[in-house]
C-alpha cells in the first residue's frame, strides 16, 4: 500500500537494520513507497529464533509491501518492474547492486552514508572516523554507482566531534539527520534541481566490517588511542582486555594523557572520585567509568570495585587468554 504524501516520485526503499528506519518513515511521509526491500529474516540472539530485520518490522507498521528475496534475479527483477518504480532509495541494505537492477529506474538510485565521501568508502564508516581521531566527520546522499559508495555527491552535511562521541550516539545522529536529507536529495531530483559533483578518486579511502576480535585492547597503545576504541566499538563488538582468564568489556572511559604511574601498560594503578579505575597505558592513564565481566550485567566503576576489592595492583590483558565468545 502506498502512503499519502506530496511528492510524485514512486520510490523502491531498500534498508535493512534500526539505521535505516527513520529514512524509510521519512521517505514514506513525503513520497509514494511501492515496496520496501530488505534482508530475509535470521536467527539472532541465544536461542537462534527467525527475527525480521527492523527496516521490515517498520514497513509493515507504515502499511507497506515487504521484499525480501535471497538473490535479486530475473524473476525478482520482473516483479520490481511491474511497480514501476522511478527510483531506488538505499540506506544500509547489505547488498551491491547489479546494472540489470538499476536499470529499472529511470531516476537511477540514491544512497545514504555516513561518512564524508570519499573518505571512508565501506561499511564501518562511523567507527573508523572516531578510531582516527578525526575532527569531523558527516553525511552524505550520493548517486548509486557500480562500484561501492562512489557515485556523484547530492548533498553533504559535516559536523564537527567532540572526542567524546560512541558509534552509537553518532550513529543516532547520522540515521536521524540522514533521513532528512535523503528526503531534501529526493524533492531536489523530482524538481530537477540536483546538481550532483563526481568524487574525487585520488582521495578515497576506505573501511573494512568490524570483526568481535577488533575489540582486544593492547595496552601499550596510549590513553587516547584505547579510549578511542572503547568510543569507536559501543555499542559493538565492544572494547575488551582480559581479567582472571575472563573477559572484560571497557563500556565507557576517559583518558588522562597528561598522567603516568610507576606500572607497566595494562595495571591497575589505583582509583580516582572523578575519572573511576585508573589503568596505565603506553602513554598515560585511562579512567574507566564503567565495565562489564563476561556473562554479567555491565557495572559502574565503584559497583565493580565492591565486588573486587583486590582490582588494584593486577594486570590486564594477554591474547589468547579469555574464555569469552
Amino acid at each position: 500500500m502506498e502512503t499519502n504524501a506530496r511528492g510524485s516520485l514512486r520510490v523502491l526503499f531498500a534498508g535493512t537494520p534500526a539505521f535505516a528506519v527513520p529514512s524509510l518513515r521519512a521517505v514514506a511521509s513525503r513520497f509514494p513507497v511501492v515496496g520496501v526491500l530488505t534482508n530475509p529474516d535470521a536467527p539472532r540472539g541465544r536461542g537462534r529464533r527467525l527475527q525480521s530485520p527492523p527496516v521490515k518490522e517498520e514497513a509493515l507498521r507504515l502499511g507497506l509491501r515487504v521484499f525480501q528475496p535471497e538473490r535479486l534475479d530475473a524473476a525478482f527483477r520482473e516483479q520490481v518492474a511491474r511497480l514501476a518504480p522511478d527510483i531506488l532509495v538505499v540506506v544500509a541494505y547489505g547488498k551491491i547492486f547489479g546494472p540489470k537492477f538499476l536499470a529499472l529506474f529511470p531516476k537511477g538510485g540514491i544512497n545514504l552514508h555516513p561518512s564524508l565521501l570519499p573518505k571512508y568508502r565501506g561499511p564501518a564508516p562511523i567507527p573508523a572516523a572516531i578510531l582516527n581521531l578525526d575532527p569531523e566527520t558527516g553525511i552524505t546522499v550520493q548517486k548509486l554507482d557500480l562500484r561501492m559508495d562512489a557515485g556523484d555527491i547530492i548533498l553533504q552535511e559535516r559536523i564537527s566531534l567532540t572526542g567524546r562521541e560512541t558509534s552509537e550516539s553518532l550513529s543516532r545522529w547520522a540515521s536521524e539527520r540522514g533521513a532528512e536529507l535523503l528526503v531534501e536529495a529526493l524533492s531536489l531530483i523530482e524538481e530537477g534541481k540536483a546538481s550532483p559533483v563526481p568524487q574525487d578518486e585520488t582521495a578515497a579511502t576506505y573501511c573494512t566490517l568490524l570483526k568481535k576480535e577488533d575489540g582486544l585492547i593492547a595496552w601499550e597503545e596510549t590513553a587516547v588511542r584505547i579510549d578511542a576504541k572503547v568510543r569507536a566499538f559501543y555499542p559493538w563488538p565492544r572494547a575488551y582486555t582480559s581479567l582472571n582468564r575472563h573477559r572484560l568489556y571497557l563500556l565507557e572511559t576517559v583518558p588522562l594523557e597528561d598522567r603516568e604511574a610507576d606500572a607497566s601498560p595494562g595495571t591497575v594503578a589505583g582509583v580516582d572520585k572523578d575519572y573511576g579505575i585508573l589503568i596505565q597505558t603506553g602513554k598515560g592513564l585511562l579512567g574507566v567509568l564503567k565495565l562489564q565481566r563476561e556473562g554479567r550485567n555491565p557495572l559502574g566503576w565503584k559497583e565493580f570495585l565492591n565486588g573486587m576489592p583486590d582490582l588494584v595492583g593486577l594486570r590486564l590483558g594477554g591474547t589468547g587468554e579469555t574464555t569469552g565468545p
